[in-house]
């Protein structure tokens, strides 16, 4: 599996900090210890014009100078220091790197990200930016593709990413979420989908299948950046959807991508818990390919047209879930692990 890594991906916070920042570090150990092959790719910091192509130039200067408002950092969650800056910069390359390599090689990752909280104007939820804004922008502005969908599959709304390209032709923003969760006043994305609370696996994949057959279609992006935070899953303390356990976000045959577009996944790998956005942990490892729990149960082969195959062993519990198959994703594939 290709994935971003980079030591600047962990930043000290304060003693006994919610925020388990320490998980990034782990990532590699535990990607080995489930005998996933990992090839790194060392991200490039992502350049200061790129931020401020999607955040205020002033928060920006006041995040790379480590000189963010208090109440800002309040509304974040942590203090930015120099290395959360670092941070921020390197996630946001990672980004991009796991893009560019996905749509060159048929599928990436990156080790961190997925901070669709971050609004225009400063950060929030554990978010200082928006890599996944920050990403998508640049790729359109360098004509690396001329429509991108984001799926964003996170318990909490992803609202400063819809916020953020609001009114924006060429960039498709899609949030399925609990309902009744974070943030409280939701923006709009292009569709939004709300959850009712306790909602089980079946009628999950079948609402999924439904309005992401219908995004593919309407859309036709080139590239889907996916956000994959776990936490929906009911073991989540906060998520709320009581009933959705593994047969939902473990196989989803449903979401299959073949012969469809090229397909960039955000993914949140939990190795203690925890996500830019939400501190709340799930003890369940992130996903890969819009298909969740990735490491330890599947195997990434390349086939002889090209096209990525991930072969899943049965052990992965899919109950009633009929898709104890392989899966073959016809476009480009990026996995970013949530941060």
């Amino acid at each position: 599996m290709p994935l971003a890594h980079h030591p600047d991906y962990v930043a000290a916070l304060p003693a006994g900090h919610s925020f388990p920042m320490s998980k990034y570090s782990l990532l590699l150990d535990a990607l080995a210890e489930a005998g996933q092959a990992v090839a790194v790719i060392a991200p490039a910091p992502m350049p200061r014009h790129w931020l401020e192509a999607v955040h205020d130039p002033a928060y920006i200067e006041a995040v790379l100078t480590a000189r963010v408002p208090p109440a800002t950092e309040r509304r974040i969650g942590f203090p930015v220091t120099p290395e959360v800056a670092r941070r921020t910069v390197a996630v946001a390359g990672g980004t991009y790197a796991s893009a560019r390599h996905a749509l060159a090689h048929g599928f990436a990752a990156n080790g961190a990200g997925g901070s669709h909280h971050a609004m225009p104007d400063g950060g929030a939820g554990y978010c200082v930016t928006n890599d996944l804004a920050i990403a998508a922008n640049r790729l359109l502005a360098e004509g690396h593709a001329r429509s991108i969908a984001i799926v964003d599959l996170d318990v909490h709304q992803g609202d400063g990413t819809a916020a953020i390209f609001a009114g924006r032709s060429d960039v498709t923003t899609f949030s399925m979420h609990a309902a009744k969760n974070f943030p409280v006043r939701k923006a709009r994305s292009t569709r939004d989908v709300e959850l009712p609370d306790g909602m089980g696996d079946a009628d999950y994949l079948a609402l999924l299948e439904g309005e992401l057959t219908l995004l593919l279609d309407t859309h036709a992006p080139d590239l889907v950046l996916f956000q994959a935070g776990v936490d929906p899953h009911g073991d989540d303390r906060l998520g709320r959807l009581d009933d959705l356990d593994d047969a939902g976000l473990g196989l989803c045959p449903e979401c299959r991508v073949a012969g469809r577009q090229d397909f960039v996944e955000q993914e949140d790998v939990r190795v203690d818990g925890g996500r830019d956005g939400e501190p709340e942990s799930s003890p369940h490892t992130g996903r890969v390919g819009l298909e969740r729990r990735v490491d330890e149960f599947a195997e990434l082969r390349v086939l002889d047209d090209g096209r990525q195959k991930v072969t899943r062993d049965p052990v992965l519990k899919a109950k009633e879930c009929a898709a104890q198959q392989d899966v073959v994703a016809a476009g480009q594939v990026l996995v970013e692990a949530g941060a």
